[in-house]
């Protein structure tokens, strides 16, 4: 079924495709992609070198997605690279907006990127585009035992989809070993260890798209935080009280066929390899009075380090965590305020990360919570995605 619906995505897409419009004189005249698939989270990394080969100034990029993909997109940054070649140097963030111009594919998502300086005939510049999804890779087989590997199946195009001309293109596929079941093969593809390439392709005109699939191993943590609530309480004596609830299930495939602890203490890696039985929580440097527990009460299976610039803290949940499983839990820890806590014209400011410290898991639900002492008065609340 899943197979069958992405067969009828493409379907509509080629079909609009055809008949859809030439945007501008921009042209993308090199394009290189490339795919993390290392973890449960996608992180895909765009290099656009953007031309304009036509008599007027042109003021914003645009940037084109599947609304499927769009659906599971958790962060998207693009920037703006500074110098050419050898000499490039920092870049700026670009903003990034949705539009929706008469006579694009109704099953396309397209963003509008300004420039901070209109790009005049025979121009170029090199754009990076940062995008993160969730819940993109799907379980295939949906069901395992506890001595099964994990397989997950990952959809895409060959091509950058794109509503300029591409004149050069590649794309590299990083997974997180070499035991691949199978991937779409084209023109210019190969699999080369745990790496697989697509490209070059030359001369490809607007919104070319290729479909792709991979059907391959992956045991890392697919760790989802269904509910987090983070409460963050600052107080009178300098310090700021970080207490984080967590409702975690197992997002891959299903545990079927029963669970036996003799096989797993026994082959953990064997009887127990797409399980994940740690969670690694990097907190801010000068972390304190650190706590980790559930319902029962307090869990042992926890460990903490650090150095100057972070403090880390490794926790055990009660028992492997296999697909479909789930648990919660509880930690917490104090911080130093002068450290997040600062002034500028006569109001205070708290600069703290708003999303999980705990790494490459998936939070669905997010409840951020803030307690202020009386003489305090809350202005606003920002956030920024932590990505």
């Amino acid at each position: 079924m899943e197979k069958m619906g992405f067969r009828f995505i493409v379907f509509v897409l080629a079909i609009s495709f055809l008949s859809t419009p030439v945007i501008s004189d921009l042209i993308l005249s090199k394009v290189e992609r490339k795919t993390d698939l290392t973890s449960q989270i996608v992180r895909i990394s765009s290099s656009l070198k953007v031309e304009n080969e036509g008599p007027n100034v042109v003021s914003e990029v645009l940037l084109s997605f599947p609304d499927f993909q769009v659906k599971k997109m958790a962060h998207m940054v693009v920037s703006l690279v500074e110098g050419k070649g050898k000499s490039k140097g920092s870049s700026i963030n670009l903003p990034a907006q949705v539009i929706h111009p008469d006579g694009m594919p109704p099953a396309l998502t397209l963003y509008s990127v300004s420039l901070p300086k209109g790009l005049s005939k025979g121009e170029s510049l090199t754009l990076e585009v940062f995008a993160v999804y969730t819940h993109s890779l799907q379980p295939f087989p949906e069901e395992i035992t506890q001595a099964d590997i994990q397989l997950v199946v990952y959809q895409d195009s060959a091509y950058f989809l794109s509503p300029y001309k591409v004149k050069f293109q590649s794309l590299n596929v990083k997974l997180p070993s070499s035991r691949v079941e199978s991937f779409t093969k084209l023109e210019n593809s190969k699999l080369v260890e745990s790496e697989l390439k697509y490209g070059p392709y030359e001369d490809l005109p607007p919104f070319s798209y290729s479909p792709v699939v991979v059907h391959y191993e992956n045991n890392r943590p697919f760790a989802v935080a269904q509910v987090l609530v983070r409460e963050i309480e600052i107080s009178h004596w300098g310090n700021v009280q970080v207490t984080e609830h967590y409702k975690v299930a197992h997002g891959g495939a299903l545990n079927k066929g029963g669970f036996s602890r003799l096989d797993y203490q026994a082959r953990p890696q064997v009887r127990g390899v797409s399980s994940f039985q740690r969670l690694i929580a990097k907190l801010p440097r000068g972390a304190h009075s650190i706590y980790y527990r559930d319902e029962i009460g307090n869990i042992s299976t926890s460990h903490v380090w650090g150095d100057s610039r972070k403090t880390v803290l490794e926790i055990e949940p009660r028992f492997p965590i296999f697909g479909g499983w789930r648990t919660a839990f509880t930690i917490g820890y104090g911080l130093p305020l002068e450290d997040f806590l600062f002034a500028s014209e006569g109001k205070r400011f708290l600069n703290f990360s708003y999303g999980s410290p705990m790494e490459d898991l998936v939070v669905d639900n997010l409840i951020m919570k803030a307690s202020i002492f009386a003489s305090m008065q809350l202005y606003s609340w920002n956030h920024l995605s932590s990505f």
